[in-house]
């Protein structure tokens, strides 16, 4: 995995925190890892974005942002509100291949969705991972509704021809009702591509210490973990 990008199913559900989990794991093998996040929205200037948050945790080795926007929208929307210059596919791909000469492992995380547009012309992180022919890791909700949502972006990466690693739910409940319990066998269906990890709620507020430790138990073997997809499906099943 030279580049991996990560995206959403939506919005606010756990992206930064895979990414952070599979940056801390891989960093923990020894490999040297770089986070890069081609549009911020919605913080000012002085505050820690995505990427740097990802590092925070991680302890990768370096963070990059290509574009910041004040307000909380889509990367498109947002530069054009702020009179900014977007960030193209195109500039966010040579970025990934120059970090990729200097690290083993770049992690793009996206914003929001798969399709969310970066620019005027239509550009997404669908795009990116095409340029960069590159696997996309896809990051779930747990509970009602995320198979929908699951499906539609596996069909979109499917249409373009973009390898799909795998499934990830970026926030498993510590209390899962049903729904998330019958999701961790369905998710895989929906998604096309194995479950490859489920990060508990909350995980982003811990120690940088506590969560380095930790992030290995949420992963697959896929992702450089011991996380167990079968086992823990199996349990929540006769939960």
């Amino acid at each position: 995995m030279g580049i991996v990008v990560v995206s959403g199913t939506g919005t606010e559900i756990g992206k930064t925190v895979v990414t952070a989990a599979v940056a801390a794991v891989a960093v923990a093998a020894g490999r040297s890892v770089a986070v890069l996040k081609p549009a911020q929205t919605g913080l000012g200037p002085d505050e820690r974005g995505d990427a740097d948050e990802a590092v925070r945790l991680s302890g990768a080795a370096v963070s990059v942002e290509l574009g910041r926007f004040p307000e909380p929208l889509a990367p498109g929307t947002a530069a054009r509100r702020a009179g900014l210059a977007p960030v193209g596919p195109g500039e966010v791909a040579a970025a990934a291949r120059k970090l990729a000469a200097e690290h083993d492992l770049v992690l793009v995380e996206g914003a929001g969705g798969l399709l969310v547009r970066f620019d005027e012309e239509g550009g997404t992180l669908a795009d990116v991972a095409a340029l960069l022919g590159a696997p996309v890791l896809v990051v779930a909700p747990a509970g009602l509704g995320t198979l929908n949502s699951t499906a539609l972006t596996a069909e979109a990466l499917a249409a373009r021809g973009i390898e799909r690693s795998g499934v990830v739910i970026g926030s498993w409940p510590s209390a899962p009702d049903l729904a998330a319990r019958c999701n961790l066998a369905d998710l895989p269906e929906a998604a096309g591509a194995p479950l490859l990890g489920a990060v508990p709620e909350g995980s982003g507020a811990l120690d940088p210490v506590e969560f380095r430790a930790a992030a290995a138990d949420w992963l697959a073997p896929a992702l450089g973990g011991t996380w167990d997809a079968a086992e823990t499906t199996e349990r929540f099943a006769t939960g």
